[in-house]
């Protein structure tokens, strides 16, 4: 259970209507609908009564919204301590660049108006390298790929985007003219990747991609060496979509078939009453 499922269920509850309830959070309302079900299945109980033309709280339902309520009171005021204590606190946070591009700038947008005194120290890390942080808690907060659910012992992980797997060419690539690209063609180009030891995660996606074919010519530390890789004609690579705001005119990026499961990027962060900074940034990306 986390506070998402308390907002939903107290906006739902107050509104009596999925509708509204959805407008109102600004989310698609088949979301609240999975969250409410969620929480349901958490508790074990039903909270809503719904027909076609209506929908009334249960007599748990009337007893959980009271206490719902107080705990979404008790996180407006942890952020209100927070914001009033910590206008000269630090936030730090790791992140993976060329997956986050779309997601931190806005988000440090957002987060710096709202607490204009906090200091934002940023840390360009390995996925291992951020878990550990977070674990030892010199991180708040890490923008990642969703790691295997074993790493994750002891954090929590909230999706923030899925995006699909494309293959990245030169744009003066034959495969540039293609609208998508499929599998068995790829056998025959130099594939190019990300260093393994630093993106295992990647390998691993990769690895049931290809299931073993064609093997790995290169691999490059960094999404800007293997952007100039890919573009000085050395090879092509198995990208998620999002590269292509750091890539930009430089390559084609052309959708992959079959399409394999999106990679999921979200927040890991340690949860509980300590870390209430992390929920405030959290909201900036919401």
């Amino acid at each position: 259970m986390e506070l998402r499922h308390l907002l939903y269920f107290v906006t739902v509850a107050e509104e009596l209507n999925f509708s509204r309830a959805a407008a109102r959070l600004r989310v698609a309302q088949p979301a609240i609908s999975r969250q409410i079900r969620d929480l349901e299945e958490s508790l074990g109980l039903k909270l809503f009564e719904r027909t076609a033309r209506s929908v009334r709280l249960t007599e748990a339902g009337r007893v959980f919204v009271v206490e719902a309520q107080a705990v979404l009171r008790r996180m407006d005021d942890a952020v209100a301590t927070v914001r009033a204590t910590g206008k000269q606190g630090q936030f730090r946070l790791g992140y993976a660049p060329s997956l986050t591009v779309e997601i931190l700038s806005p988000a440090l947008r957002r987060f710096q108006e709202t607490n204009p005194g906090m200091r934002v120290a940023l840390h360009d890390l390995s996925t291992q390298e951020m878990l550990a942080g977070l674990c030892e808690e010199r991180l708040d907060l890490a923008l990642l790929a969703r790691p295997a659910k074993a790493a994750l012992a002891g954090l929590r992980f909230e999706e923030l985007r899925r995006y699909a797997w494309c293959v990245a060419v030169p744009v003066t690539h034959p495969l540039a003219r293609r609208r998508e690209v499929g599998l068995p063609v790829l056998t025959k180009e130099r594939l190019l990747a990300y260093d393994r030891e630093q993106y295992p995660e990647y390998h691993t996606d990769l690895a049931r991609i290809l299931a073993g074919r064609p093997a790995i010519a290169e691999e490059h530390d960094s999404a800007t060496s293997l952007i100039a890789a890919v573009e000085a004609g050395r090879g092509v690579a198995i990208v998620p979509e999002c590269l292509a705001c750091l890539a930009g005119e430089r390559l084609r990026l052309r959708p992959l078939v079959p399409a394999p499961p999106a990679l999921i990027v979200g927040a890991a962060y340690r949860g509980g009453r300590g870390n209430v900074v992390a929920e405030v940034f959290l909201g900036a990306i919401r």
